[in-house]
């Protein structure tokens, strides 16, 4: 199939909308220390802060898959569309207060159903630009996606952003931007085909897919890390160096270690996972970015208050590689799944991914809370574990040749 002309500047430009999207997913719990003194949380809601999001999510995606909305409507527009709705439903928490924390959570599932218009809307356009390398374009997207979500960090370690509003209201300014773009300067690509709508009937077919079911427990395994990760970071990160300054300074370290992170070392892992999935094949990129992500999982809750740079140093190598498989186990699903069940199956990766996600958030809070930071994060582990043995299976499966041109 022949290189559609103008993919790198559409890939650019549909990047560039979704980085500035996705900066209102963590917009919440970023400053959820500030939210819980400004609204009077009690601690255990705390973590809602991102999974009513998440829940909000899984909703989206399967209300867009069942009306068949991403298959119906172009992506620019229904893009455009749902960022401009994340957009002002992240900016009606500016007006929530300690008696409004229900419609405040409201909010945050209305921003999780939006971004269902989003994160999915845009792999789907990629996709359609990138007949080849899309490994590595999806990576780069991912990239994208990885800086966006960061991006709040970055907000709380600017000394002039000393409070949660202006980081609420820059990211909901962020997301207008990226609805500006997408509509503007992000092109449709030529005679896009897109994918099967879900189907519910077809989903037993898809947990029959031997195959399939390999790369969606090695997504599994990936969501169960990534989120949880993605979440507590930075909140780890200012409690380990709490007694290395004052508040201000601790809180704006950590914004920033925070964002190099996720944002920084996520956008390599990401280039880097991309391209080595298109080189040596979707398994073993895979197989090595669980392995070290998961190895850092079990390490980090070690260096708590130990030397900020050994703590650094894991929490970048962590980012890194927690991200560095993430676009392989849904390229692996277009390569595995037949055609007429790949919508359905990609619904179904993606929708019982991120409600996983919602556990394991709320798992990291608990153990914090009852054992302290030491004992957070080695739970998490137990994800990329599961996954790369998931991925192994499926290197040995006969139908992994069809993945990455042969390179399983």
């Amino acid at each position: 199939m022949p290189a559609r002309e103008g993919r790198w500047r559409a890939l650019f430009w549909i990047t560039v909308a979704e980085l500035a999207a996705m900066s209102v997913w963590f917009s919440a719990s970023a400053v959820a220390p500030a939210l819980e003194r400004a609204w009077q949380l009690v601690p255990a809601l705390a973590p809602w802060l991102t999974g009513a999001v998440q829940l909000g999510f899984v909703a989206g995606a399967l209300i867009g898959a069942a009306t068949g909305l991403p298959d119906r409507v172009p992506s620019r527009r229904l893009f455009t569309a749902a960022a401009l709705m994340a957009a002002f439903a992240n900016a009606g928490l500016l007006a929530a207060g300690p008696g409004t924390v229900a419609a405040a959570l409201g909010l945050r599932l209305l921003t999780g159903a939006a971004l269902a218009g989003v994160y999915p809307v845009a792999v789907q356009w990629v996709a359609a630009w990138f007949p080849r390398n899309r490994g590595l374009a999806v990576g780069i997207l991912i990239g994208g996606l990885t800086v966006g979500s960061a991006l709040p960090r970055l907000l709380t370690g600017l000394p002039l952003l000393a409070h949660w509003r202006p980081v609420v209201a820059g990211s909901s300014l962020l997301a207008l931007l990226a609805a500006a773009v997408a509509w503007g300067l992000a092109p449709d690509p030529p005679q896009a085909v897109p994918p099967p709508p879900f189907r519910w009937d077809q989903l037993g077919a898809v947990l029959r897919d031997r195959p399939v079911m390999w790369a969606n427990t090695g997504y599994w395994g990936h969501m169960w890390e990534l989120y949880a990760m993605w979440t507590w970071l930075p909140a780890f990160l200012a409690a380990s160096w709490a007694r290395l300054g004052s508040p201000h300074q601790v809180r704006v370290w950590a914004g920033l270690a925070g964002f190099a992170a996720i944002g920084g070392a996520g956008l390599a892992g990401a280039l880097a996972g991309g391209w080595a999935a298109d080189r040596w094949g979707r398994t073993a990129a895979t197989i090595a970015a669980l392995s070290l992500s998961g190895s850092m999982a079990l390490l980090i809750g070690f260096t708590f208050r130990a030397a900020p740079l050994l703590t650094l140093g894991v929490a970048l190598v962590w980012g890194f590689a927690v991200i560095a498989d993430s676009a392989q186990f849904s390229a692996a699903v277009t390569e595995l799944a037949p055609e007429d069940r790949r919508g359905t199956a990609l619904t179904f990766q993606m929708a019982t991914g991120f409600l996983l996600t919602v556990a394991s958030i709320d798992l990291v809070a608990w153990l914090r809370a009852r054992g302290g930071w030491a004992w957070a994060f080695p739970p998490l582990a137990a994800g990329p574990l599961l996954g790369l043995l998931a991925m192994a299976r499926l290197r040995r499966h006969p139908d992994a040749l069809r993945m990455a041109g042969g390179r399983r």
